[in-house]
C-alpha cells in the first residue's frame, strides 16, 4: 500500500472534510469509466456479433487504478479521500446485509463453519512452520499469520500493537499481503473458472483463502455477484475471530516478556476482544435481522442493494490505486516468499476441503 503523506493541502486544514473530497472524485471516476468499459465491450460484440470476454467493472477499475498507481503516481491531494476504500468497503457489507436473511446464514453455517476453523489452523501452522524455517523474526511471523489467517491488514494492524512489533515488520506483513492479494484477484476467478465451481463453491473458496477482506470481496464479484456475496459471508466469519486471535498472540508475547500485559480476568479479556472485533460485521448482522423482520420492501431491499455496489465500485477503484509494486518490492524477498508458500498451500487446502465438502457433504 501507498504511504505518501497525507496531510491536507493549505487552504483545505479549516474544513478537513474536504480533503475527502479529490480523491472521493477520482474514485467515483474510476468507477464509471470501469462501469463505462464493461458496457461498451458488450455493445461491440453484439454489433459485431463477437463472443467477447465480459470483463465486470470490478476487474476494469483495479486495473485502472493499478496503471494510475504504478506509472503517473497518486497525487498527495487524492489521498486521503483514496485511502476510504476501506470505509466504502465496510458499508457496502453492511448493505449487503439487506440480500440476506438470519435463515440463509444459518444455512451456510454448519459445514462451512467447520471450514474456516481448518483453514484457520492449517493458515496458521504453515506460516509459523514457514516462519521458522525461512528465519523470520518472531513478531514479523505473527503479524504474518494473523493476516494469512484472519483478515489481511486489518488483522495485521490490530495485532501489532498487541504484540508491541515494530514498523518496520508491521510493514513487511503489509506488503506482502497486499502483493499476495492482488495475485489472488487475478488467479483465482481463473482457477475458479477452469475447474467449474459453482458460485457457491467459489465464494466459499474465495472466502476462506483469499487474506485481505477487500480483496476477497473483489475476487467474488470478479466470479459472479453471488460468488461475491458468499465469500463476503465466509470472510466476515473469519474477520469475526480477530479478537480472539489477537488475544492469543498478545498473551503469548506478555508472558515472554515482549509485549504489554493483558488485563486479567474475564471482563479484561472480553473487553480486549470487543476493542478488536470489527463492528462492520453487527451492522451486517443488524441489517440482515432487520430483513428478517421484514422491516424492507422489496423496493427497498433493491435500493439497498444498489446502494451496496456503489460501495463496492468505490472500494475497488481504491483497490487498485493503493497498489504500487514498486513501493512492495523494496519490502525484502523472504517475507513474501513465506506469503506466497501459505498462499499457495492454504488455497489449495481450502479447495479441496470445499470440493470435498460439496461432492460428500454438501454445502
Amino acid at each position: 500500500m501507498t504511504t505518501v503523506d497525507t496531510a491536507p493541502p493549505r487552504g483545505v486544514a479549516a474544513l478537513p472534510v474536504l480533503r475527502f473530497v479529490p480523491g472521493l472524485v477520482l474514485l467515483t471516476v474510476i468507477g464509471l469509466i470501469g462501469k463505462w468499459a464493461q458496457g461498451k465491450l458488450k455493445d461491440i460484440g453484439t454489433a459485431t456479433h463477437t463472443a467477447l470476454p465480459d470483463i465486470e467493472y470490478v476487474l476494469w477499475a483495479i486495473v485502472l487504478g493499478l496503471v494510475i498507481s504504478n506509472t503517473v503516481g497518486v497525487p498527495r491531494i487524492f489521498r486521503a479521500g483514496v485511502n476510504s476504500y476501506e470505509f466504502w468497503l465496510k458499508i457496502g457489507i453492511v448493505l449487503l446485509g439487506a440480500r440476506f436473511l438470519l435463515g440463509d446464514l444459518t444455512k451456510l453455517g454448519g459445514v462451512s463453519l467447520v471450514l474456516v476453523f481448518i483453514d484457520i489452523a492449517v493458515a496458521t501452522s504453515i506460516v509459523l512452520l514457514l516462519g521458522k524455517l525461512f528465519r523470520l523474526g518472531g513478531k514479523l511471523t505473527s503479524l504474518l499469520a494473523l493476516g494469512t489467517a484472519i483478515c489481511g491488514v486489518s488483522a495485521i494492524i490490530a495485532g501489532k500493537g498487541a504484540i508491541e512489533a515494530d514498523d518496520e515488520d508491521s510493514g513487511y506483513a503489509i506488503a506482502a499481503i497486499l502483493t499476495l492479494g492482488a495475485v489472488a484477484l487475478f488467479t483465482f476467478p481463473l482457477i475458479g473458472h477452469s475447474l467449474h465451481l459453482s458460485d457457491h463453491e467459489y465464494g466459499i473458496w474465495a472466502g476462506l483463502a483469499v487474506d485481505n477482506t477487500a480483496e476477497t470481496t473483489a475476487a467474488g464479484k470478479l466470479y459472479s455477484d453471488q460468488a461475491g456475496d458468499i465469500a463476503v459471508l465466509v470472510k466476515s466469519t473469519r474477520n469475526a475471530l480477530i479478537g480472539f486471535a489477537v488475544l492469543a498472540y498478545a498473551l503469548y508475547w506478555s508472558a515472554k516478556g515482549q509485549a504489554k500485559a493483558v488485563a486479567s480476568g474475564f471482563l479484561g479479556r472480553a473487553g480486549f476482544v470487543w476493542e478488536k472485533f470489527p463492528k462492520f460485521v453487527l451492522g451486517f448482522l443488524a441489517v440482515s435481522a432487520l430483513a428478517t423482520e421484514h422491516a424492507f420492501t422489496k423496493a427497498d431491499i433493491a435500493s439497498l442493494g444498489n446502494l451496496s455496489k456503489w460501495a463496492f465500485l468505490l472500494c475497488f477503484a481504491g483497490v487498485g490505486l493503493n497498489i504500487n509494486f514498486r513501493q512492495l518490492s523494496r519490502s525484502g524477498f523472504r517475507p513474501f516468499v513465506v506469503g506466497a508458500l501459505a498462499l499457495v498451500v492454504v488455497a489449495g487446502t481450502a479447495l479441496v476441503e470445499v470440493l470435498v465438502a460439496s461432492r460428500v457433504v454438501g454445502l
